[in-house]
């Protein structure tokens, strides 16, 4: 307890000292997205910190808790709804729907005592069937609403009902993933969620009808009065985007904490010893009658759900959905630094580990920026000549600070700075 009060004591040292050098406007944003970053890290912990399953495709789930804020909370496209556009998507979800019974019935021929070389015959022509189907309605669709209406659009409804549909659709392909997946051992599991993660990403930048692809969309609302409408209401320039960010921070805040409290009580409970139980020993957990598969896909899910919300966070305080911004080193191994810097198994540390790191990799490009100047300024003295390309420079400096970082932390403190603490019965 009193390590975890100095380290979080020295945190708050460290965001006044940001503060201070570079303004209250950016430390907002920085607390903002550290928050946001925090509650993917507390999704990530529960999957590895509580249940040992590595998954490596964290970029996946933020992005569909993006896709899905972004879905919710823009405004209406009339243009699409005044067309044939839903009458020609409700004929492909039909064709889709159609698609699935088909496979569906394949699969089950067992039952009718089709089974061996015939039954797996009728599957592979069943999906094959599906897919022509499916095409066939889908492929018209997407071309006529991208030349009438550019893409489908949103529902227009509040911000906060986006990021709960982004958990729940998280969830959702969680529940796909975990179930075709979690059989796998924590190697395989590693390499199949990182491919799943780069298939939703290729779905999401190629879906232009739904999602506008590489033209991305924007601006998509805030849930907390935005700078702007601040300004409207008597506040100046500078300080209505202190007071917007910081509006919107409290809200993240609050969720944050929330989870937080319901899962400190969970893993204290007998929920969290018999997670424990299966991630140390899932054998022996096996023998004394733990549904073992089960209880995975359930952390696998619960952990899914608050990295969508992560996500869906994110995209609505920068406003913009770009598929192209999402990229493996920022969305998924910077996580998995937050983690493994803060300690896997202990909430207070992953949200350590996530505002730690994320101040590290946003400083780290002006620190190395200023340091490099000052540096070249010395060696034009000298007559050595300016180092060249200092900004470029200076955000490959980065993934350097980020691997310093971590071996730092892996050499001195392998468990984390805030390793997990099992509190025994005696």
């Amino acid at each position: 307890m009193k390590r975890s009060l100095l380290l979080f004591a020295g945190l708050f040292v460290l965001v006044i000292l940001v503060g201070l050098a570079t303004g209250a406007p950016f430390t907002s944003r920085l607390l903002v997205e550290a928050a946001a970053y925090a509650l993917i890290a507390l999704g990530l912990n529960i999957q590895w910190g509580y249940g040992g399953l590595f998954n490596f495709g964290i970029l996946g789930f933020i992005m569909v808790g993006g896709f899905a804020t972004m879905f919710v909370s823009y405004p209406v496209n009339a243009a699409f709804w005044g067309s044939d556009g839903p009458m020609m998507l409700g004929r492909a979800l039909l064709a889709f729907g159609a698609g699935a019974l088909l496979v569906i019935g394949a699969r089950r021929l067992d039952r009718f005592g089709i089974t061996g070389k015939l039954r797996t015959t009728a599957i592979v022509l069943a999906w094959i069937f599906a897919y022509i189907l499916y095409r066939s309605q889908i492929d018209p669709a997407a071309a006529y609403i991208e030349s009438t209406a550019g893409f489908v659009g949103g529902l227009g409804l509040h911000p906060v009902l986006g990021w709960a549909f982004g958990g729940v659709l998280a969830a959702g392909v969680a529940y796909i993933i975990g179930k075709i997946c979690l059989g796998l051992r924590t190697d395989y599991l590693a390499i199949a969620t990182i491919g799943i993660a780069e298939i939703i990403r290729a779905l999401i930048k190629n879906m232009e009808w739904l999602t506008r692809g590489t033209l991305t969309v924007t601006p998509i609302p805030w849930p907390t009065p935005l700078p702007q409408q601040l300004q409207t209401m008597g506040f100046d320039p500078s300080s209505s985007f202190v007071w917007a960010r910081l509006g919107f921070f409290a809200l993240v805040l609050i969720v944050l904490v929330l989870v937080l409290v319901l899962l400190h009580r969970a893993y204290g409970g007998p929920w969290g010893r018999m997670m424990r139980a299966i991630r140390d020993n899932h054998i022996a957990a096996g023998s004394m009658g733990k549904d073992v598969t089960g209880r995975q896909l359930e952390i696998f899910v619960l952990g899914s759900v608050l990295m969508g919300i992560g996500g869906a966070m994110l995209v609505s305080f920068t406003q913009i959905l770009d598929p192209n911004s999402y990229q493996p080193i920022n969305h998924t191994f910077l996580v998995w630094v937050m983690l493994i810097v803060g300690g896997a198994g202990n909430n207070l540390g992953a949200v350590f580990g996530a505002v730690l790191i994320w101040i590290v990799w946003v400083m780290s490009d002006s620190v190395s920026q200023g340091l490099f100047t000052i540096v070249s300024n010395w060696t034009e003295a000298i007559g050595w000549g300016a180092i060249p390309d200092i900004t470029t420079r200076s955000v490959q400096m980065r993934v350097f600070v980020l691997g310093l970082v971590i071996t730092i932390a892996l050499r001195y403190a392998p468990r984390g700075l805030l390793p997990e603490v099992i509190r025994r019965e005696r």
